[in-house]
């Protein structure tokens, strides 16, 4: 099925869960933010989180820095 992924269109099992999605990608769980949908996925939902055809994944990483 395809989604998009952070404005690009992405072609994922269907069946697919947030974690599932972020494993897929190599995405430590750990070290982003996901909205689906314009709504944020709490860590704890994220293996229960399925993802629809259409939908829209925004996946923020966060990054260390600065002084």
């Amino acid at each position: 099925m395809v989604i998009t992924i952070n404005g690009e269109s992405s072609t994922i099992e269907h069946g697919m869960t947030v974690s599932g999605l972020l494993n897929s990608l190599g995405v430590t769980h750990q070290a982003v933010a996901v909205m689906v949908e314009g709504a944020i996925v709490s860590r704890e939902q994220f293996g229960h989180v399925t993802l629809q055809p259409g939908q829209s994944v925004e996946i923020i990483r966060f990054v260390g820095g600065g002084y």
